[in-house]
């Protein structure tokens, strides 16, 4: 018995879906918290003042500065926007969060862009279908993972990120 030969674009189907397949393995993580668990917090409910946060929060950037973007990691080989975010709430305040960006943004409570204090968590939609995630510190100034330079300090009032703004979170 003789199989049919594949179509060169049956082939390229095939490869598209494992690639998808494959991709999305990788970004998807479980969650580090059962979402019904995770209680909304502030640096004030954890006994910590915001200044106090935010001078946590640019002591662990120092310890991360320049680690290169890597989709789903958590690691100083590669980190990407969630998990830094997951990382810095669990070394600073020893809350765990949910592991990627969607999840984030139903946490909390929404903040207006000029409530914004440091530890506020700053979202955007970069893409169709893509979010980022920040870490507010003060000064129109957020925490992130870029996917071009890695994690870095960036500021609200680029023109990019005010263009790409979707909203603000208080844990």
């Amino acid at each position: 018995m003789v199989l049919p030969r594949s179509s060169l674009g049956d082939c390229v189907r095939l490869f598209f879906v494992v690639l998808i397949v494959m991709l999305s393995g990788c970004a998807s993580s479980p969650p580090v918290a059962d979402m019904k668990n995770v209680q909304p917090t502030s640096a004030s409910s954890q006994r910590i003042s915001v200044q106090e946060f935010e001078t946590k929060l640019l002591s662990f950037f120092q310890q991360w500065q320049g680690v290169r973007y890597r989709l789903g990691g958590m690691s100083h080989h590669g980190v990407d926007c969630s998990g830094l975010v997951v990382l810095a709430y669990s070394e600073i305040l020893a809350l765990p969060l949910p592991r990627t960006t969607e999840e984030l943004a139903k946490l909390g409570k929404p903040i207006s862009k000029a409530n914004l204090q440091a530890g506020d968590l700053v979202l955007f939609k970069t893409g169709w279908s893509t979010r980022h995630v920040g870490i507010y510190l003060s000064d129109s100034r957020f925490l992130h993972a870029s996917t071009s330079q890695g994690v870095m300090i960036s500021r609200l009032d680029n023109r990019y990120w005010q263009q790409k703004y979707w909203q603000s979170r208080r844990l």
